[in-house]
């Protein structure tokens, strides 16, 4: 028995790992070692919750001792949203991690699936997982938007106007505009920052080069 158990948290590993590798490729949060490791906890904590009392059920039949199988892995999934509410980032007005964090949650129920010996639908449920990221990745990058943040000095407030001018022409959302003027000896500076998003088939690779289309304009970063 104790080779089959060590088979469902070696199979409940490999199949975190493989989640855990697409996520490395796609240089996110948590990677290969994270997922790996939920897995096979989780797989583990499954085994354990299902036979690590079976012992003390023996010892004990005299006695009237009453067990709750289903008390540990219960609590994996708590333990899991410590775990998956790390990655989960509010950075500049755009929520991040999203994808990673529930892909954590449901790698922690793959494992406790290999831990209860529910190989085909663990598999299942990984190879579907795998699918739903790449086919979320391709169809992001052709059909998703993509928040940005602009921030550049312009010699005066016509070419401030004329950059969102163009900008709403190429129907460009900006979400926040702040702008701050600094003298200098040349005269008054503004500077500006933009949070904005657009689409990324189209501008993705475009944003500098439209900000530069403009005399007067000098794009400081683009994040």
């Amino acid at each position: 028995m104790t080779w089959e158990f060590i088979l469902r948290i070696l199979v409940a590993a490999l199949l975190g790992g493989a989640i855990g590798l697409e996520r490395e490729y796609r240089a996110k949060g948590a990677g290969f070692r994270t997922h790996f490791l939920v897995a096979l906890g989780s797989a583990l904590l499954m085994v354990l919750s299902q036979y690590g009392f079976m012992e003390l059920l023996r010892s004990h039949s005299d006695l009237s001792i009453r067990l709750d199988p289903s008390r540990i892995a219960a609590q994996v999934v708590s333990g899991i949203g410590f775990i998956w509410a790390g990655t989960i980032i509010f950075q500049k007005h755009v929520v991040k991690g999203l994808t990673t964090a529930a892909g954590i949650w449901v790698v922690g129920a793959i494992g406790m699936g290999c831990g209860a010996g529910l190989y085909i639908l663990s598999i299942a449920t990984t190879v579907l997982v795998l699918i739903g990221l790449e086919a979320m990745n391709f169809f992001l990058r052709r059909f998703g938007t993509r928040a940005f943040s602009v921030r550049f000095t312009a010699e005066s407030q016509q070419n401030i106007d004329a950059v969102l001018d163009r900008l709403r022409r190429l129907h460009v959302e900006i979400d926040s505009y702040k702008m701050e003027d600094k003298h200098t000896s040349a005269g008054v500076l503004y500077n500006v920052t933009m949070e904005m998003k657009v689409m990324r088939q189209k501008f993705q690779r475009r944003i500098l080069d439209i900000m530069q289309e403009f005399e007067g304009v000098t794009v400081e970063e683009i994040e």
